[in-house]
Order: structure tokens, then sequence, then C-alpha cells
């Protein structure tokens, strides 16, 4: 998405190719996973010699946790820390309250983060060099 957000305006698109060799994902995941994004309209994806795929909406509109649940989903944000979501509020793990806590503020996180945000600290710096950081982390 980032990637996107830098590289794509109304007149331009990123195509498959371009993002899957400067990210290093290979190229048939990555469609799997643009598909998804497109059917959530979080992108439109253009076909022909000048298609591709650009944000179907304003960076500022689009949270990180929009894509987090498009690709993941948000069972994470809910599932117990230690029994893969067996313990629940009835019948707790030793850690469940302070990782609901924890995960509750980690969903925030991501709702309050916009993909503009990102795209603003890309723009400062060489892309090539955060997304070397972004994959590190």
């Amino acid at each position: 998405m980032l990637h996107i957000a830098c590289n794509s305006n109304h007149n331009k698109n990123v195509d498959l190719k371009s993002i899957a060799s400067t990210q290093q994902i290979p190229s048939h995941y990555l469609s799997k996973i643009l598909q998804l994004l497109v059917r959530q309209k979080l992108l439109i994806s253009m076909k022909g010699p000048t298609g591709g795929y650009q944000l179907a909406r304003e960076a500022d509109s689009i949270t990180l946790l929009d894509v987090i649940e498009v690709i993941d989903g948000l069972d994470a944000f809910s599932k117990c820390g230690i029994f893969n979501g067996a313990c629940n509020e009835k019948h707790q793990c030793s850690i469940h309250e302070h990782y609901r806590k924890s995960m509750e503020d980690i969903r925030q996180l991501y709702k309050d983060a916009k993909v503009n945000t990102y795209k603003s600290m890309i723009d400062e710096c060489d892309c090539n060099e955060l997304t070397t950081i972004i994959k590190n982390f």
C-alpha cells in the first residue's frame, strides 16, 4: 500500500512487476493480496498498457487497520495470546487481561495510523532505505 501510495496518482498506476521487484515479494503471492485490496475497495486495478494499481481513495482516509483487516482479518486482536483463542471472559488464562489491553492499544494504534502519515515519511527519505527498515522491523 505504501509503495502504491508513493508511486501512483490519478494519472499514473503502479504495475505488479514494479511492486514485486521493489518490495521483493513473489508476483503470484502479491497479486492475490492486491486482488483482496481491490475487492475491498482500498485499491483500484486498471488493465492495459498503462494499467496497474492506485489507491481507491485518499491516503488520509485509509488506516493500517483497514489494510490489516483485509489481508489478515481482525482475529489477532481478540484471540488469546497463549491458548490460540481458547480462553474468554469467563475462563481467562493468566495473561488474559494484560494481553487484551495490549491488543486494544495496538488495534487503536493501527486505527489511528493513516497511509498518508507513512507516505510523508517515505517522501522525506529514500524509498529503498525505508523498505529495508520495514522488512527488518
